[in-house]
């Protein structure tokens, strides 16, 4: 549908024809422009990108502070 859109194909045309949302249409020549990609984590915002990784960081984090506890909490039995 992007080909076809980008072959002079009018817009409206291809919407009707598919039935597709305008706003569905536009995402998909607007992800095709950007990064010549259709897949979401491709088409991700640098501060998408870097939120990401900070959760997944923050949670690794968060495991090794509870192994950490639990292991304090054995040694001090001790």
């Amino acid at each position: 549908m992007v080909q076809l859109y980008q072959n002079g194909k009018p817009r409206k045309e291809i919407i009707r024809e598919y039935d597709l949302t305008p706003s569905s249409l536009d995402k998909w020549v607007s992800q095709s422009q950007n990064s010549g990609s259709f897949k979401e984590k491709e088409n991700l915002t640098d501060e998408q990108k870097e939120l990401i990784e900070l959760r997944k960081r923050n949670k690794q984090l968060e495991m090794e502070n509870d192994i950490l506890k639990q292991a304090a909490l054995i040694l001090g039995r001790k």
